[in-house]
């Protein structure tokens, strides 16, 4: 049980570590940050288990933690609220080609790794972006402004039960 309770802690601490790192931190890991990651699941297994070298102990604190991360999965799925709370919701960066540098600070991002993002999504300028949106996986979406010259909405999620006919 002393496991159980260990993993179930350890847990809340990584989740809470990971929200407070933000989006893009965790899609942009340089060599050296990996190799951090991998010395931090070497302390967290020794946290957990302690001097518990068994395999019925190393199967309790897997389980635990794969038992929580399912039960946030789902929590996720079948409620809205719990979505939002647990999995963030996507911020817009850029609007009819111009940065929002507010919502930029807020998620530690800098225009140099926007025009980077742009780049590889075939964007040469800013100024061709309609909408930049920043998802809660750290991938930043884009959008390039139509030539009709009409202003462009966000694009709007679709719900299960749309067929598409209008």
């Amino acid at each position: 049980m002393d496991i159980v309770l260990r993993a179930t802690v350890i847990f809340i601490a990584l989740y809470l570590l990971v929200r407070l790192m933000g989006k893009r931190e965790l899609g942009q890991m340089t060599p050296f940050e990996l190799i951090v990651l991998v010395v931090i699941g070497d302390l967290i297994q020794q946290g957990v288990t302690q001097n518990d070298f068994s395999l019925t102990g190393a199967i309790l604190a897997v389980s635990t933690i794969a038992f929580l991360a399912l039960t946030m999965s789902w929590a996720s799925y079948l409620w809205p609220r719990a979505e939002r709370l647990l999995e963030s919701e996507p911020r817009v960066i850029v609007r009819d080609g111009k940065i929002l540098t507010s919502n930029l600070r807020r998620n530690r991002l800098t225009v140099p790794e926007i025009e980077s993002e742009m780049r590889l999504a075939g964007i040469a300028a800013v100024e061709e972006v309609a909408w930049a949106i920043l998802e809660p996986r750290g991938k930043i979406s884009f959008i390039k402004r139509s030539d009709a010259g009409g202003e462009e909405q966000p694009p709007q999620p679709r719900n299960a039960d749309d067929d598409g006919a209008a």
